[in-house]
């Protein structure tokens, strides 16, 4: 089947097999590899990427779902060789150390901020709640979306228009 989509602002029209799941069209079509293929069953969250600015795990997801729609990987955070305050606040915090979750961390943050500006910690802890980090504990990725909402851009990435 023909799907069209566009990911990181760029159009994909590719002809697929309809049970391909996003998160292998994503990385074995298009060579998108920031997106991680972690449990296959919706557990870890290593795969969510943003769907029209929601964050959704790929690896549960049909991409034939996806045609006609706006998707964000991580790759898409960065917008011409500037890193997204998400991005620079896990750096500035330490908020990774292997970097398997990151990426999905990074865009659950992201569809947080879009939504809230100023999250508690509460909130916060709640957002990434669908999602495992088996390194940090935690503290660290909470500090990390709070110094990125403190520094956010004027222009939110990765929102739906």
């Amino acid at each position: 089947m023909q799907v069209n989509m566009t990911i990181n602002g760029q159009e994909a029209d590719e002809e697929i097999e309809p049970r391909m799941l996003l998160v292998h069209f994503i990385r074995d079509r298009l060579g998108l590899t920031g997106t991680h293929w972690g449990c296959d069953t919706s557990n870890c969250g290593t795969c969510v990427v943003l769907i029209d600015g929601e964050p959704v795990k790929s690896c549960t997801t049909l991409a034939a779902m996806v045609s006609g729609h706006d998707v964000t990987t991580v790759e898409g955070l960065e917008v011409d060789g500037v890193l997204d305050p998400v991005q620079e606040g896990f750096m500035q915090c330490h908020g990774l150390q292997c970097g398997f979750c990151t990426p999905g961390m990074m865009l659950t943050a992201r569809a947080l901020i879009n939504k809230n500006p100023d999250p508690t910690d509460g909130v916060i802890r709640e957002a990434i709640s669908g999602q495992i980090c088996r390194c940090t504990g935690y503290a660290t990725i909470v500090r990390s979306i709070h110094w990125a909402a403190d520094h956010d851009a004027a222009v939110s990435v990765g929102s739906a228009s």
